[in-house]
């Protein structure tokens, strides 16, 4: 059997042309944005624009906001507070509605290539390599990094 792929990527310091031209070239076909806010500073990447920056780029846009950190984890995480940030996080994932998308998510990882989609730009120290760890223990990863040219 071939092992699954999961993709992650984050979008801190990058382009909207940047993250669609990474995720086209690994060839995604869903961004599975697991932030629980899906808002950001950073021109297209609040959840109605990056939704349509996906869909033009030929990526299905999907929010799981079951799967974001609740905000005592984002502020744990920004403290760089990763063994709090692993506590808060494991709780969030206990939640009834975290436990159904967390099915949603991998019933669509198995079918599709998704890549999940948060802020910090290297995966070791966010919450999706947390939940890819829980939700998508048996697949592959391969954690994205958009560059601009």
């Amino acid at each position: 059997m071939t092992a699954r792929t999961i993709w992650t990527i984050g979008y801190e310091q990058a382009t909207v042309p940047a993250v669609m031209g990474a995720l086209r070239k690994a060839g995604v076909e869903v961004l599975a944005d697991v932030r629980a806010l899906p808002l950001s500073r950073r021109p297209g990447f609040s959840k109605s624009a990056l939704a349509a920056n996906a869909r033009e780029a030929g990526i299905d846009y999907v929010h799981f906001k079951a799967l974001g950190t609740p905000a005592e984890g984002r502020a744990a995480a920004r403290r760089n507070d990763h063994e709090t940030l692993e506590r808060i996080y494991e709780g969030q994932l206990e939640l009834p509605e975290a436990i159904v998308a967390g099915a949603q998510l991998a019933e669509l990882a198995a079918n599709r290539r998704v890549a999940l989609l948060c802020y910090e730009r290297e995966a070791h120290g966010c919450h999706r390599t947390l939940l890819r760890k829980a939700v998508l223990p048996g697949f592959k990863v391969v954690d994205l990094l958009p560059e601009d040219t």
